[in-house]
C-alpha cells in the first residue's frame, strides 16, 4: 500500500459506530496495540438498536470471551439460547448426547442492556476514544483512497484522519454510500412486526420458532423475565395486518401450535416492526475503507443472526489489520485477507437466506432434513448446529447427513402404526 505523502493521521482507524461490531473491533484492536477512535452518531451512551432479534447466536460466545463479555452479560440477565423448532413434521427440540457435552449456545440479552454495557467497555479500553454525537457526514480522499472522515459533531464539523475508516453504521452505511460501495440488494417477501411481554410461560423456558410455511414466527426468553414475541408473515398478509395491527398480532400468535398464552402476559412495549426489510451484501472492503457488522451484511431477521455476525466481523478485521494499521505491514494485503474470510464465511449462508427470504414452502432436500431432525435426536443436533452458525450450509447438507436423514425418514415410512398392528 502507498499512502499519501501528505496523509497524517489523527488516529490508526476510525469506526463509524458504537454499537456491536463497532465496539467489538474497537476493543480488539486497541489491545494490540491500534489507537482508535469510536464514533457514534447518538450522544446518549445508553442508546441502542430497537428492532431487533435480541439474540447472539453461538457461533459468537468465542467473541464475547474474548472480549470478557461473558460474566457481565450472565450477570445482567442473559438468558442461555437453547430452542425447539415446529415444523409440520412436529417439534424438533435438540437435546445433547447422553454422557455428551451440552449443546453450544450463547444468549438471549435485550439491546437496551447489551448495548450499553459493550459501548462502556469499549470506553474503558485504554486506546480508545469513544466520541458521542459525532456522525460521519463525508470522507476524506487523496490519491484515490480514504484517509479519513468529516463529522458533524456538537462542537460543530471536524475531520479525523485515519490510516482505516471502519463502517460499522448498520444496514444504511453511510460510510459504504459515501465511498460508493458496491452491492447486492435481495428482497424479502416477509414482514415482521414484534413485541416484549413480562410473565409469558414457554415450555421448558426456552425459545420457540415457528415454521409455518410460509409464514414465521418465534419467541425469545430474555433478561429481567421479558419474552421477545415476533411474527414474520408473508406479505400478501400485509394488508389485514395493516388494517388491525393489534387485532391481526394476537390473532396469529393465538394460532400458533401450542400458543404462548400472550393473553395473560403483560405487553410491555408497542408493536413495532418493518414492512420492507430486504437482505444487503456489500463488498466488505475498499481503499482505505472496511465494513463489518450490517454495514457489510444485513441477515433475514428472522434468522436471527445479526448479532453474531456484527460481534465475528468485528473480530476477523481486527485480526487482520492491526499489525498493518499500526504500520507494520501491507493494509490492503490484509484487507484482502478480512475480505476473503468474511466471504468464505457468510456468502454460503447468506445465499440460502435470500432463497428463503422469498416466502417459499421448503424445498425437498429442506423437508428431508427438517423431517429428520424432528424424528432423530441426532438430526435435530446437527440441525442445532446450523441455526448456531457453528456450521455452514455445505456441511449442513453434506452427503453423510443427507444419508442419515433419508434412512430415519425411510425407517419412519417402514414402521408400522399402532392401528396396523392392533389384531382385527
Amino acid at each position: 500500500m502507498t499512502e499519501p505523502e501528505s496523509a497524517g493521521h489523527d488516529y490508526d482507524v476510525v469506526i463509524s459506530g458504537a454499537s456491536l461490531a463497532g465496539s467489538t473491533a474497537a476493543i480488539l484492536l486497541a489491545r494490540r496495540g491500534v489507537r482508535v477512535a469510536l464514533l457514534e452518531r447518538r450522544s446518549d451512551p445508553g442508546a441502542y438498536k430497537v428492532l431487533c432479534t435480541h439474540s447472539i447466536t453461538a457461533n459468537a460466545y468465542p467473541v464475547l470471551d474474548e472480549l470478557g463479555l461473558v460474566r457481565a452479560i450472565e450477570d445482567a440477565g442473559a438468558v442461555r439460547n437453547e430452542a425447539r423448532w415446529y415444523t409440520r413434521w412436529g417439534w424438533i427440540e435438540p437435546k445433547a448426547a447422553p454422557g455428551g457435552s451440552e449443546l453450544p449456545y450463547a444468549y438471549n440479552i435485550r439491546r437496551s442492556t447489551l448495548d450499553p454495557l459493550i459501548r462502556s467497555h469499549a470506553a474503558r479500553t485504554p486506546g480508545v476514544d469513544l466520541l458521542l454525537g459525532h456522525q460521519v457526514t463525508g470522507l476524506v480522499q487523496e490519491a484515490g483512497r480514504t484517509v479519513g472522515v468529516r463529522a458533524s459533531t456538537p462542537q460543530g464539523e471536524r475531520e479525523i484522519r485515519a490510516r482505516l475508516v471502519v463502517g460499522a453504521d448498520g444496514k444504511d452505511s453511510a460510510v459504504a454510500k459515501l465511498a460508493g460501495v458496491p452491492g447486492q440488494k435481495h428482497e424479502n417477501a416477509r414482514f415482521g412486526y414484534l413485541a416484549h411481554f413480562r410473565d409469558l410461560p414457554l415450555r421448558d423456558g426456552i425459545g420457540h420458532t415457528w415454521f409455518l410455511e410460509p409464514d414465521m414466527a418465534y419467541a425469545f426468553p430474555n433478561d429481567d423475565g421479558v419474552t421477545v414475541l415476533a411474527v414474520l408473515p408473508d406479505k400478501k398478509r400485509l394488508p389485514a395486518f395493516r388494517a388491525d395491527l393489534e387485532g391481526s398480532f394476537l390473532e396469529f400468535v393465538r394460532a400458533l401450535p401450542q400458543a404462548p398464552p400472550i393473553d395473560s402476559a403483560e405487553r410491555i412495549t408497542k408493536i413495532i416492526g418493518t414492512v420492507d426489510y430486504p437482505l444487503h451484501s456489500r463488498r466488505p472492503t475498499a481503499p482505505g475503507i472496511a465494513l463489518i457488522g450490517d454495514a457489510a451484511l444485513t441477515g433475514d431477521p428472522l434468522w436471527g443472526v445479526g448479532c453474531g455476525w456484527a460481534l465475528e466481523s468485528g473480530k476477523w478485521l481486527a485480526e487482520a489489520v492491526a499489525a498493518a494499521v499500526t504500520g507494520r505491514g501491507d493494509l490492503d494485503e490484509q484487507l484482502a485477507v478480512y475480505a476473503r474470510r468474511h466471504r468464505r464465511r457468510l456468502r454460503g449462508h447468506q445465499l440460502l437466506a435470500a432463497d428463503f427470504a422469498k416466502s417459499r414452502p421448503f424445498t425437498p432436500l429442506e423437508r428431508l432434513v427438517f423431517s429428520a431432525a424432528a424424528r432423530d435426536a441426532a438430526m435435530a443436533r446437527h440441525m442445532h448446529l446450523f441455526a448456531s452458525r457453528l456450521i455452514g450450509p455445505l456441511r449442513f447438507l453434506n452427503p453423510a447427513a443427507l444419508a442419515r436423514a433419508s434412512a430415519v425418514n425411510i425407517r419412519r415410512r417402514a414402521k408400522p402404526t399402532a392401528a396396523a398392528q392392533r389384531p382385527a
